[in-house]
């Protein structure tokens, strides 16, 4: 299968995505790995199961299951090594505790997935780690923020909700210089619109509950390693017993061969719909990376291959006080688009986002903040239920 890998290396992203992660020379010829429960796994001896001296030893460890999609993420990843968690959030908490200790300092962008702030100031902190937000924009200028005992620096770009850009390679340069680990949640861009390891990124994290699944019914996370931190990676799962279920793995495998085809109709019309909305005079502001007039743009273009299909809108708003009447209107008026947090699958979402927890990165002002995940639905039709939405804030 030697020749198969090199030509697989050269291949275009939706070949890879067919092929990776599964061998069926190793399953009787099954195209798709068998999906193996397990908790106890028998040795043939004692001196096996002294040393454990197999590859399976029990059911935290992996399975031909879990292992079949690990290496599906490495060979996107270009990473040492995968674990899988039951969650995005889990992605990002089980890193920062294998890395982090009591007296550490830890940097994390002020443009983070709230329920990660949450695990920063409540766990982290409990447990004696001193958490500072930084402005997504620092780039190299993050070496003024770094301490003697700053030990993690976490990027997420795009930024959530607002998707604030970040120049990656310039603060990985400048995190590494003072001796701290780098992680970033990649989860809007996916390992084949933008590869962290490859911009110097230590740990790669992905909600793959987002498009590896894309059918909104899978919870899972996954945390990809380089070499130099894999091992501290794997050991600080293992201690805590996290794994990730085979059913869930399975589906998650199943998804990501369909994901390159399904991120293309995501960006696509996530594109066509930030550029209509531009335009209209009841849209303050598009948030999408994708478009020139978007802030970090430069930075998009130079560093991504694409762009997946969610974005937020900014409402005319009109005086503040009429914000949040405005969002719950234009979502009440939504037929199509769901009203549901989360996104990645083929539906479309809607959501009327709180960036009350920033510190740094203040919300817009020009009106209330309206997440859009665009689905798979045609175009037209979402553009016509939009329509509604907006029909209905303006008459508030």
């Amino acid at each position: 299968m030697n020749d198969k890998k090199d030509v697989l290396a050269a291949a275009g992203p939706n070949t890879r995505l067919t092929h990776v992660g599964n061998d069926p020379a190793e399953f009787h010829g099954f195209v798709n790995p068998p999906v193996v429960h397990a908790s106890t796994v028998l040795f043939p001896n004692a001196a096996t199961m002294e040393k454990r001296a197999q590859k399976y030893t029990y059911g935290t460890r992996g399975t031909p299951t879990t292992d079949a999609l690990c290496a599906a993420i490495d060979e996107l990843e270009g990473s040492a090594g995968t674990i899988l968690v039951p969650s995005g959030l889990a992605a990002v908490t089980v890193p920062f505790l294998a890395f982090l200790s009591a007296g550490d300092h830890a940097l994390i962008v002020d443009s983070v997935y709230s329920p990660t702030r949450y695990f920063c100031d409540t766990m982290l902190t409990r447990l004696g780690v001193t958490v500072e937000y930084y402005d997504p924009a620092v780039g190299a200028g993050i070496a003024a923020l770094m301490k003697p005992n700053t030990k993690l620096v976490h990027l997420e770009a795009p930024g959530s909700n607002t998707f604030e850009m970040q120049d990656v390679r310039a603060i990985a340069d400048a995190a590494h210089k003072g001796g701290a680990v780098v992680t970033m949640d990649n989860t809007w861009a996916t390992p084949l619109y933008f590869r962290p390891l490859d911009h110097g990124v230590d740990i790669s994290i992905h909600a793959a509950t987002k498009y590896p699944s894309g059918h909104s019914d899978i919870l899972m996370g996954t945390v990809s390693a380089n070499a130099a931190h894999w091992n501290r990676l794997w050991e600080g799962n293992f201690a805590l017993g996290i794994c990730g279920c085979p059913d869930d793995a399975y589906q998650i495998l199943r998804g990501l061969r369909t994901m390159g085809v399904r991120l293309e109709r995501h960006q696509d019309s996530a594109l066509r719909l930030a550029e209509w909305l531009e335009g209209r005079d009841d849209v303050a502001a598009v948030l999408h990376p994708g478009l020139p007039s978007f802030p970090g743009h430069a930075l998009w273009k130079r560093d991504f291959k694409g762009a997946s299909g969610i974005f937020s809108v900014v409402l005319d708003g009109g005086s503040p006080e009429r914000f949040k009447a405005k969002a719950h209107a234009f979502l009440d008026a939504l037929r199509i688009f769901g009203l549901g947090y989360s996104w990645g699958g083929f539906e479309s979402l809607a959501v009327h986002v709180n960036l009350n927890d920033r510190t740094i990165c203040k919300g817009p002002t020009a009106g209330p903040l309206v997440r859009l995940q665009i689905g798979l639905e045609d175009i037209a039709d979402l553009r016509a239920d939009i329509e509604r939405g907006l029909a209905a804030a303006r008459a508030v």
